[in-house]
């Protein structure tokens, strides 16, 4: 592994630490950055950062 995939991990962990306490356009914003080209990913992210922070269960965006 290189350095730089262990400091993704690293900030990758940090960041599901403190999720809950992000403001949430932030966690908008990295989840959308993580999730990019990886659809098949999307749904299985939400629900573990919504099982580990349920505050974060957010209602639905007006269309």
């Amino acid at each position: 592994m290189t350095e730089q995939q262990i400091f993704a991990l690293l900030l990758g962990e940090a960041a599901m630490t403190v999720w809950g306490d992000m403001p949430r356009d932030i966690q908008e914003a990295l989840f959308e950055t993580a999730m990019r080209e990886r659809e098949d990913l999307r749904h299985g992210l939400a629900c573990l950062l919504h099982e580990r922070h349920p505050r974060t269960q957010h209602p639905a965006k007006p269309a």
